[in-house]
């Protein structure tokens, strides 16, 4: 190895070394995603090609040489890790046809290892190895003669200045790149997660301020009132039996008496802002106060059960992981979201409040290991892929390993209702809604996060699903097809807001944050 980096190199030198190695290890999905969407001629697309080229090259060799010279052991450690976050970040690309724009940094953060784990090969890691560790050994080892500032100067100025002249013969581009800026951004690296991440943790700190108050209310009535809220995890309308899906996928729930069927889109095609959007009174960046801390505070009691992560603030006394739910009932399944239920009617029953608000938040349908989201007697369709990277090869089995998570889901929404039916000494009520949907080959796009402007329909289209034991709400009308809903009556396509208001309407809290028109039911 010493004699391979035996010989010393001009700082210059390795600057075109690093930006030509990035520009051909790392960007090739760029210059293809170019490629298939320039509208111009022949000869304009490849100007724009040649231009993109040379402007890559001139910036990723003036921050090279700017970072080894400014930092010189710290800046060779810091090239090091970029080689392997770029061969990463190219991989994921390739696999899984994502692009790594702020959303997808954002579900990187709020993403387990328990779920990474699931994303772990020997493809991902040969492919680290040989795109990402041997330039980063590179970096590591290869002796720089870094020379002197002035030198330094000449270079980065020369490389700048060439930037510049090159955007300024391709301005009339700009219309085409501002059209598209969101997917080059998201497929250059390593500006694609550096920036991203800037902005990603600049939104968080932004949010790490106290959630805005909703204005004071009251519970109106005593009766006795259970609302439990399922928060499905990636379960896509397209694969319930319920909106018309040929196979099975819902055969205890299309027999349950009661049900009500909702056409529903989600906000967002992500955990945190699908979750969000579910629980917040309107559509809002700021962080309004979520319907579980409102109701908790207003006097209700609110419990929350989640084996899922990346959700918003919530602000309860009983916030119990799928972990803690395990200790408390040793003698419960506790590997897949059936231990949500555990102990559930013993635990709304001994309640010392009229007023009862249980949130169950699920991961049943997230992948990619989808066949290890049910207990194996639910493994109805056969054969199954283990994860999505063997899906890419057999799309069929990797549709069967998730269908088999909604016929698990549609066991665990039955025993749910079946559960508050018995109930009859409390109005009781279910509802489930997903906080996005899922891609599973589709135009090869996989898993979810896409943003919503690029998004596919499988991301967004989602199940509503309400039941309520009788006489407790009247449900409203859904509107026939046309312009706009008359007073009373329902639009056929819900969003995810009609929870927080619909829920206040079932636990009989009035309250100036309460919006009738976004109800689902009657207001009594």
């Amino acid at each position: 190895m010493k004699k391979i980096f035996r010989r010393p190199l001009s700082l210059m030198a390795c600057s075109c070394i690093a930006s030509i190695a990035t520009l051909v290890l790392y960007n090739i999905p760029f210059f293809q995603y170019v490629a298939a969407n320039t509208n111009a001629t022949a000869a304009g697309s490849a100007f724009l090609m040649a231009s993109l080229v040379v402007i890559m090259l001139a910036v990723n060799f003036m921050m090279t040489y700017l970072t080894l010279f400014l930092l010189r052991k710290v800046g060779r450690i810091l090239m090091a890790v970029i080689a392997v976050i770029n061969a990463t970040a190219v991989y994921f690309i390739i696999t899984y046809n994502v692009i790594i724009d702020a959303t997808t940094i954002s579900n990187v953060f709020n993403t387990r290892y328990s779920e990474a784990s699931g994303f772990f090969s020997w493809s991902l890691w040969l492919f680290i190895a040989a795109l990402g560790l041997l330039p980063a050994l590179c970096c590591l080892l290869q002796p720089i003669v870094y020379g002197k500032a002035r030198r330094m100067l000449v270079c980065c100025g020369s490389a700048l200045a060439l930037t510049l002249a090159v955007a300024l013969a391709n301005i009339n581009q700009t219309l085409w790149i501002s059209q598209h800026d969101t997917e080059l951004g998201a497929l250059l690296q390593p500006w694609s997660y550096l920036v991203n991440t800037i902005r990603v943790v600049s939104q968080q700190q932004d949010k790490q301020a106290e959630e805005i108050k909703l204005p004071a209310g009251t519970i109106t009535d005593q009766d006795k009132a259970v609302v439990v809220l399922v928060i499905g995890e990636s379960a896509r309308k397209a694969n319930f039996q319920l909106y018309g899906y040929q196979r099975p996928t819902n055969p205890l729930l299309s027999r349950q008496q009661g049900l009500h069927v909702y056409q529903a889109n989600s906000c967002a095609t992500y955990t945190t802002a699908g979750t969000k959007a579910i629980l917040e009174p309107k559509n809002s960046d700021d962080l309004y106060e979520l319907l579980p801390n409102y109701a908790f505070r207003l006097g209700a009691d609110v419990v929350w059960r989640t084996s899922n992560w990346g959700e918003p603030p919530i602000h309860i006394d009983e916030y119990l992981t799928d972990g803690e739910l395990a200790k408390r009932y040793p003698s419960e399944d506790s590997h897949y979201d059936g231990i949500l239920l555990a102990g559930l009617r013993e635990r709304i029953e001994s309640s010392n409040k009229n007023k009862v608000l249980i949130v169950l938040h699920t991961s049943t349908s997230h992948g990619p290991n989808y066949a290890d989201k049910y207990p194996k007697q639910f493994e109805h369709f056969k054969p199954v892929a283990k994860n999505v990277e063997e899906g890419e090869k057999h799309l069929d089995q990797l549709v069967n390993a998730y269908d088999n998570t909604i016929r698990y889901t549609d066991f665990m929404l039955d025993s749910l209702i079946n559960t508050l039916r018995g109930m009859t000494d409390w109005k009781t009520a279910m509802i489930f809604i997903s906080d996005h949907g899922e891609s599973l080959g589709e135009k090869g796009m996989f898993m979810h996060g896409m943003p919503m402007r690029l998004a596919p329909k499988v991301q967004y289209e989602i199940p509503f699903l309400v039941w309520t034991s009788e006489g407790f709400r009247r449900y409203k009308p859904t509107a026939p097809d046309g312009p706009s809903p008359a007073e009373g009556q329902l639009p056929t396509l819900l969003e995810q807001h009609y929870i927080f208001h619909s829920v206040l309407n079932l636990l009989s809290i009035k309250s100036p944050a309460y919006d009738p028109a976004f109800d689902i039911f009657e207001t009594p």
